[in-house]
């Protein structure tokens, strides 16, 4: 009679322990609408916690120095029709220069890999500002061409850890639309400090 309510005890815990969320994190869904500040979109992203980095769609990339810095030029790879209902104008899509913050490997599927080739590639990363729901945060995304998929922006383990986020599947576009202040990045390293 004893082991009964032990058992029950020990099976309502970890439900009680998953309802509360602590109060530096947040439940996003796989999918969610963000802002890119320094491009001036708002995209549907995939929020993938398989994946370690971030990566923004984007083809005709090159590097060069301008001044002394490394930067990076590019075309956003979406298609005319994504564009058109996302409401991205031509001036935000095309021809866009960052500064360079570096290169990232990725590793290749093995299936897509052929005799001979690297098992890896190298893509070049820039620093970008994301806001998703009201939370804020500067990321490192690596460029690539995503246009075969529906979502041109994913957002990976790194970033997620960085937004406090925590991912239900379940979910989709749960936060709504993005809205952040300029100022905010500062009020959320604090918050997740402990610090009010």
């Amino acid at each position: 009679m004893m082991r009964l309510p032990l058992v029950l005890i020990g099976a309502l815990v970890p439900a009680a322990a998953l309802s509360e969320v602590p109060v530096n994190k947040r439940i996003y869904g796989l999918h969610e609408s963000v802002h890119i500040g320094e491009l001036g979109i708002t995209v549907p992203a995939k929020l993938d916690t398989g994946a370690d980095s971030a990566s923004l769609s984007a083809r005709y990339i090159k590097t060069f120095e301008r001044d002394g810095v490394k930067m990076v030029e590019f075309d956003i790879a979406i298609d005319r029709d994504d564009r058109e209902e996302w409401g991205i104008q031509q001036r935000e899509w095309d021809d866009v220069e960052l500064p360079l913050t570096g290169h990232v490997r990725i590793k290749r599927r093995a299936e897509s890999v052929q005799d001979g080739e690297r098992d890896f590639s190298r893509r070049p990363m820039v620093t970008l500002t994301i806001c998703m729901g009201g939370r804020q945060q500067k990321i490192d995304v690596n460029l690539t061409d995503r246009s075969e998929f529906r979502y041109p922006l994913l957002i990976g383990a790194d970033a997620l850890m960085s937004l406090g986020a925590l991912v239900d599947p379940s979910l989709s576009m749960s936060v709504g639309t993005p809205r952040c202040r300029e100022d905010q990045e500062d009020e959320l390293m604090m918050e997740a400090a402990g610090a009010h």
